[in-house]
């Protein structure tokens, strides 16, 4: 099938900052794409072929758009999976396969299958609902303290709370969840596999991730990631494991934990490009949205070497500000050398919101953390 300056039509359901990321790259091969968002603001409307308003999870919707594209992928997890499987048993082909999604859609059904193909994860309890959990630790059948996850729509640190005592338990939904164990860990890692329709699959480094630790959100993601070889080998052969399993096609960020006595456990995927494969804009040989489109098309896949060290620093609303956004000392960490800001598009902010990221790559990793770190002290995201 001929992809570039032709027919083709790329359909992709999501138009946040991942798919206008993506659109990068259709832009550069002059691939026609389809873009579908609940928002009439999305990021993505100005640089796709068209743009469709609607919802994500609206069966009809997900259907009438899938129609007349080729390929359809998506750049959230949080669509309705009975519309791609009637597309995709109608002979359209849907990357991720809906078989994957559906495993990964669901935390509680996501962390059985680590358990069911022997991938080592925390270990963790499952509830029908958040409500059962406190007869669950009265009668001794789960300990404080634990880290409660919503099955359904959780997303960057939303769905997400430690529970250290039973007061943390009020206010959260009252939901299907699980109850996973703290993890005593040292590093919080990230790996991205990339595997085609042609069943070629490479890795990329392993990267370092470290969180904001209220919104449970990353602030940076170094790589490659300070860690023993020995413990990246085996990052990457869990990582390439869990792709195996879930018969992926297209990219799977892989995220895992590096316990005190150096065990590896994943913590949790996501079958697309991720926050943790944004330095690879500036840094990589291949970027991971161009390795996304690659692998989805069937076509040769990417070098997923590292060019230079690259840390990636996220911009996100400032705690406080509700608003028309207002990007404070721009101008400031221009002047850094190595230093590239992202911007998404959202014209409104809100604390903790993902508004952009900033790439700064270095030869020398530990003076492209410092260079970050003033990033990171120096740009403000705030509203008028």
């Amino acid at each position: 099938m001929q992809f570039f300056s032709s027919d083709f039509k790329l359909g992709i359901l999501g138009g946040g900052q991942l798919g206008k990321m993506m659109l990068y790259e259709t832009r550069k091969w002059d691939i026609y794409t389809k873009v579908m968002d609940g928002a009439a603001d999305a990021p993505c409307k100005i640089a796709c072929n068209e743009f469709v308003q609607g919802s994500l999870m609206d069966y009809d919707a997900v259907y009438q758009f899938g129609q007349d594209v080729d390929v359809l992928t998506i750049e959230i997890e949080n669509v309705n999976l009975d519309a791609l499987e009637k597309l995709e048993h109608e002979g359209k082909k849907v990357y991720p396969p809906t078989k994957t999604l559906s495993t990964i859609q669901n935390k509680a059904t996501q962390k059985l299958f680590y358990t069911d193909h022997e991938i080592p994860t925390a270990p963790f309890t499952r509830f029908a609902y958040t409500s059962e959990i406190e007869d669950s630790i009265h009668n001794g059948g789960l300990q404080l303290p634990f880290v409660w996850k919503s099955a359904q729509f959780g997303y960057d640190g939303q769905g997400v709370k430690v529970v250290r005592q039973m007061e943390d338990l009020q206010g959260l939904p009252n939901v299907e969840c699980i109850a996973e164990r703290m993890i005593d860990f040292k590093n919080e890692l990230a790996v991205i596999v990339a595997r085609n329709t042609k069943g070629e699959v490479v890795t990329y480094p392993v990267v370092e991730m470290e969180f904001h630790p209220e919104a449970n959100q990353v602030e940076y993601v170094i790589c490659p990631a300070r860690i023993d070889e020995k413990i990246a080998d085996k990052a990457r052969e869990i990582a390439l494991k869990v792709s195996e399993h879930m018969n992926q096609i297209g990219l799977l960020a892989v995220e895992m934990f590096q316990t005190k006595d150096d065990q590896i456990l994943v913590n949790e995927v996501a079958p697309r490009p991720h926050n943790s494969g944004h330095y690879s804009i500036e840094a990589s040989y291949t970027n991971q949205f161009e390795q996304h489109i690659r692998a989805i098309l069937g076509l040769p896949l990417g070098k997923t070497d590292s060019k230079v060290a690259g840390v990636m620093v996220n911009l996100v609303g400032a705690e406080g500000h509700t608003g028309d956004v207002v990007y404070q000392n721009m101008d400031q960490i221009l002047k850094l050398d190595g230093v590239t800001p992202h911007i998404y598009g959202k014209r409104q902010t809100r604390p903790f919101r993902k508004m952009g990221h900033v790439t700064i790559v270095d030869e020398d990793m530990a003076r492209a953390r410092e260079v970050a770190q003033k990033v990171k002290e120096t740009i403000k995201v705030i509203s008028e």
